[in-house]
């Protein structure tokens, strides 16, 4: 079987390939010739991840995943959300998204927030959704120069270290979309059995 992840992302093709039986091929947007920017227009992240995934089913024919994610602050009433990439504005710039949300937590004592994951698959007709999601709290200043986003300013909860401050296979271990993957490839594991 052929599946289409909707990325052009090379290393999440390859981490989620591995995880995959060999009886299901994984291809990117770049290997079925998709260059064309599909909007993300919907106000939640199961809205954009089905979005992606429908645009693929309904142009190529395919079998596809995406995914989606966003960070979401409690006492921001779960804001950034499905705006996370772009939270300060375009162009989407992660240092400034991190400045407005750190500017917007001044001083508030519940920090709690967390990011999640969602997946939308669309498998021979019929539409599936996984989410993963990893809690934590948004510190107070940046830490870290490893991952990208939010990952300096976000600590998951039971850990001293930022996501900034942890090796990929240590953050891919709890993070949101490992998570929701994990949920992915058990049921793919499954389908094909």
């Amino acid at each position: 079987m052929t599946l289409v992840f909707a990325t052009n992302n090379a290393h999440k093709l390859k981490e989620v390939q591995e995880m995959l039986p060999n009886s299901i091929q994984l291809v990117s947007l770049k290997d079925i010739n998709c260059e064309e920017e599909i909007e993300e227009t919907a106000t939640t992240l199961e809205g954009n991840a089905a979005l992606k995934a429908d645009f693929i089913t309904q142009k190529y024919g395919m079998n596809c995943f995406s995914d989606d994610t966003g960070l979401e602050v409690a006492t921001l009433n779960g804001k950034p959300g499905v705006y996370s990439a772009r939270y300060a504005g375009e162009p989407r710039n992660a240092e400034n998204n991190m400045k407005k949300l750190l500017s917007e937590v001044v001083g508030v004592k519940n920090r709690n927030a967390q990011f999640r994951t969602v997946i939308c698959l669309n498998l021979d007709g019929i539409q599936y959704f996984f989410e993963g999601i990893c809690k934590g709290i948004i510190l107070t200043k940046k830490k870290g120069t490893q991952g990208f986003g939010y990952d300096p300013v976000f600590q998951p909860t039971g850990f001293k270290q930022s996501f900034a401050e942890m090796t990929s296979e240590d953050k891919n271990r709890i993070s949101h979309r490992g998570l929701a993957i994990e949920k992915l490839v058990a049921f793919l594991n499954e389908y094909v059995a």
